[in-house]
């Protein structure tokens, strides 16, 4: 999302600085001197991770912008954090990478005219002063259609809302595309039926499996999490129902496949043929009807980096999505291994993947560090190049809901034993906790000149509920 975002800056004259983690620099530097900061994360987690970071370059009068999807707890705890001088909007989107790309994407805008959404009696939130909240409207205006809301929080409770609508409304598409299978109701038939009715545009995006990951399966699941009642998730409803679906779904590995994945994984569970001598009438002879399931649903990766503008710098990159096999139909077997690679991390080769996600098992292929352009990061130095590896490693392992406290094993290859010392200490940076099982293998090199180490690890995923 941020790429393009970016992108438009540019186009429309603003002085634009972008950042991302992994870079050698930090978070603090990186705003430094910035009217505005715009955040664009995966979660709630990193936002308050990567603006803790910051806070030593936020200077009194900067703008802070928050365009995740974090809810409105998080905006509160958000403002907290950041000081009274550090003015905070909550701008969540609606739309992908598309919209973002053509500046159609609508703002869902919080915090203009200050107050403070949810907060307890008698707490507030100092609004922009007219010029500042007329220069945020102009950025913001390059990204699309601007919808101001209210009070801080605002933004991001109406986001939480839409989505707690779209989703489970997915799920129930998903469900009765499985059921009209089962009775031998022809797909596409019911699609033009559905599109008749106010489901219609949610049901044309089941037609036809996505060709890229618009809005990934373990998004949507994150969303719904977030969709709660005094910090208390609903579960005795449409949008609890859903949820558990979702992460069925994703415990099967499909989280990183666009949402419409889910109408496959639906199909692929959904109970047996129908009990014709319960459905057929009472005169009637012969066979039930074929059975089918729904058809294969694609992914894609999905890119992005947080943006800035107005002489401001970014604050960090937006969660990236890896792709994988579609998912089958009909007695086609279906891979248990899912492919993931992401598009916030240096490409592969094309000969192998970052990773495999098989069941609740993650296997990390081994990281080294070299850029985009697939040049050797930290030429000569162990400590940048150590940092530069458990950095992409981070990333993959946020993607996938977890944390190095969940590395079973690590293995790790050195051209020069000389140097475990100080690839010692940045790893200990990361491997805080309990140590995993560990080897560390001398070797006269590696695959690229000027590479010093090598690291692979096998993770076991935390529990969807964790």
């Amino acid at each position: 999302m941020g790429v393009p975002m970016a992108r438009r800056l540019v186009a429309a004259g603003h002085q634009v600085r972008t950042w991302r983690r992994g870079t050698g620099v930090t978070a603090a530097t990186a705003v430094d001197g910035a009217e505005l900061v715009i955040t664009m994360l995966s979660d709630p987690a990193a936002v308050l991770e990567v603006l803790t970071a910051a806070l030593p370059g936020l200077a009194p009068g900067t703008t802070v912008v928050e365009m995740s999807t974090i809810g409105p707890e998080a905006v509160r705890e958000l403002r907290g954090l950041l000081p009274p001088s550090v003015a905070l909007v909550d701008a969540p989107v609606l739309g992908s990478v598309g919209p973002a790309t053509d500046g159609t994407l609508t703002l869902l805008v919080g915090g203009l005219a200050g107050g403070l959404t949810g907060g307890p009696a008698g707490a507030s939130e100092a609004g922009l002063g007219d010029d500042e909240a007329a220069r945020c409207r102009e950025v913001l205006s390059v990204f699309g259609s601007v919808v101001e809301l209210g009070p801080l929080g605002s933004g991001a409770a109406m986001k939480i809302a839409v989505m707690s609508a779209l989703v489970p409304a997915q799920v129930l598409l998903a469900e009765t595309l499985a059921y009209a299978a089962a009775h031998g109701v022809d797909r596409d038939a019911l699609i033009d039926v559905l599109s008749r009715t106010p489901l219609g545009p949610l049901a044309e995006r089941l037609r036809v499996p996505s060709p890229e990951t618009r809005y990934s399966l373990a998004h949507a699941l994150k969303d719904l999490e977030l969709a709660t009642w005094n910090g208390v998730p609903p579960t005795a409803s449409t949008i609890g129902t859903a949820r558990s679906v979702l992460r069925e779904a994703q415990a099967a590995g499909l989280g990183e496949r666009d949402l419409t994945a889910i109408a496959g994984h639906v199909a692929a569970t959904a109970p047996g043929e129908p009990d014709t001598a319960k459905t057929a009438p009472a005169h009637a002879t012969g066979s039930a009807p074929a059975t089918g399931s729904a058809p294969a649903t694609g992914s894609a990766t999905a890119t992005g980096s947080a943006t800035t503008a107005g002489s401001a710098a970014t604050t960090g990159p937006a969660a990236a999505t890896g792709s994988g096999a579609a998912t089958g139909s009909g007695a086609a077997p279906v891979s248990r291994a899912v492919p993931l690679n992401l598009a916030a991390i240096p490409a592969t080769n094309g000969a192998y993947s970052h990773a495999v996600r098989v069941g609740d098992m993650l296997y990390i292929s081994g990281q080294a560090a070299f850029d985009e352009r697939g040049d050797v990061v930290g030429e000569g130095s162990m400590a940048a190049q150590a940092e530069h590896v458990f950095q992409v490693i981070s990333r993959i392992l946020a993607d996938q809901g977890a944390t190095f406290g969940d590395v079973a094993f690590i293995r790790t290859y050195l051209t020069d034993m000389d140097d475990r010392l100080e690839y010692g200490k940045v790893r200990r940076k990361y491997i805080t906790g309990t140590p995993p099982a560990s080897t560390t293998v001398e070797v006269s090199r590696l695959f690229m000149p000027g590479l010093l180490l090598e690291v692979d690890l096998i993770v076991a995923l935390p529990s969807p509920g964790r």
